[in-house]
């Protein structure tokens, strides 16, 4: 606790953490808050799924772009232009009023994203000390999967007590001042992007890392279409303020099974951990298509999540133990723009097949995906095995540094 505190009472640090928040919260909201806006103004659970879908390819196909920009030029003229106009966007999607006008917003949102998440994460390394980096990479994890528990539950309440005009332009308001406060960083100016050699592979060429873009397709597509069917069922229930309490309860689980799986990581091999804890995975997930939104679904999704965050630390480990040299941001951002790509495709498909069929074929697909994403990992293990064994201090606060959400 003592290595926690000195963190937390550096004044850079302190910064860093509350200048990103903002950002961060909105980023929480924004899926669930472009869901009920289009699903309100159009009163079609296919189009918010559309336009979901659609924000969310937008901004999975750039991530790679963006981290690679990182790498080689810097965050400070990204985060200086995209934040600002990614605020004014989202209020200009608020006033959307037709199908084809939010659709389209949705789209140039996901475009117009500013990469926070993705400039935060190395500036640790020029905020705290060598010996307390560690402990700084595990409050920013804790502090970056807390908004996901804050920002579905706050979109949702804003959505249906008040407006999503109202909760979209909250949303903006937090971009402008987390993206602001983090562009004016006095860190931006000390931290280098790493140094990458002629003879340094692409991420695209590493076998080991196009294994793991494979297993995010099915990830991302079963995943994309539960983000999706929750929301749908909900409504269809009439019962929307059970979507924001289900994704709080599952953020909430994903925190916790990070921090369990982070005090062992050092402890275990990160793939033989990692492969326990996805098949894990998967058994939770079987009764999840014939759940309902209450306590059955609860319970089914608060499992997966714990395991499932668990299993965010060591799938961490794995990329950063088997990515290329001079990719510390670009390589988990290409693996975004596989899987979001296919989460966003996931959200479209759902929304079509949510209202035309049922949710529970979501949930269904859902399992099916992550049993095959199962497979593809343990029959790929041999391109994996740089990650078969206990990582050092080095490596283990690498993967610490990565686990967050890269795509925005």
């Amino acid at each position: 606790m003592s290595r926690y505190s000195q963190v937390l009472n550096n004044r850079s640090g302190q910064y860093l953490l509350i200048s990103s928040f903002p950002a961060r919260l909105a980023y929480g909201m924004i899926s669930l808050s472009i869901f009920f806006k289009v699903q309100q103004t159009t009163g079609s659970i296919a189009a918010a799924g559309l336009a979901t879908g659609i924000n969310g390819i937008t901004g999975a196909t750039t991530a790679g772009l963006r981290g690679s920009i990182i790498d080689k030029f810097g965050m400070k003229i990204p985060l200086r232009i995209l934040a600002p106009g990614y605020a004014l966007l989202i209020l200009l999607f608020s006033t959307g009023t037709s199908k084809t006008e939010l659709v389209v917003y949705a789209g140039i949102l996901g475009l117009s994203a500013p990469p926070i998440n993705l400039s935060v994460r190395p500036l640790w390394k020029v905020t705290v000390p060598q010996d307390q980096i560690r402990s700084a990479y595990a409050i920013d994890t804790a502090v970056m999967n807390s908004v996901g528990v804050f920002g579905p539950l706050l979109a949702t309440t804003l959505a249906l007590n008040s407006s999503p005009e109202v909760a979209l332009r909250i949303c903006s308001v937090l971009i402008f001042i987390g993206g602001a406060a983090l562009s004016l960083s006095p860190q931006l100016k000390r931290w280098k992007p790493e140094k990458k050699t002629s003879n340094d592979l692409a991420v695209w060429r590493t076998p080991a890392m196009r294994l793991l873009m494979l297993e995010g397709v099915f990830i991302g597509l079963g995943w994309g279409a539960f983000d999706i069917a929750i929301p749908a069922f909900t409504t269809l229930e009439s019962i929307p303020q059970r979507t924001g309490v289900i994704f709080a309860i599952m953020a909430a689980g994903t925190v916790i099974g990070g921090l369990v799986a982070g005090m062992v990581s050092r402890h275990t091999s990160s793939l033989a951990a990692f492969n326990k804890l996805y098949l894990f995975w998967f058994i939770f997930s079987l009764p999840l298509a014939l759940t309902y939104p209450d306590w059955s679904m609860i319970i089914v999704t608060a499992a997966m999540s714990l395991v499932a965050g668990g299993s965010q630390v060591f799938y961490l480990e794995i990329s950063e133990a088997v990515r290329p040299k001079g990719t510390a941001v670009a390589a988990l951002g290409w693996l975004w723009t596989v899987e979001g790509t296919f989460a966003a495709i996931g959200t479209a498909l759902g929304g079509f097949i949510s209202e035309h069929y049922s949710p529970r074929y979501c949930l269904a697909l859902t399992t099916v995906c992550v049993g095959i994403g199962y497979i593809v990992i343990r029959m790929g293990s041999g391109l994996l095995k740089a990650a078969d064994r206990t990582p050092t201090e080095q490596e283990d606060t690498e993967a610490m540094e990565a686990n967050l959400d890269t795509n925005k």
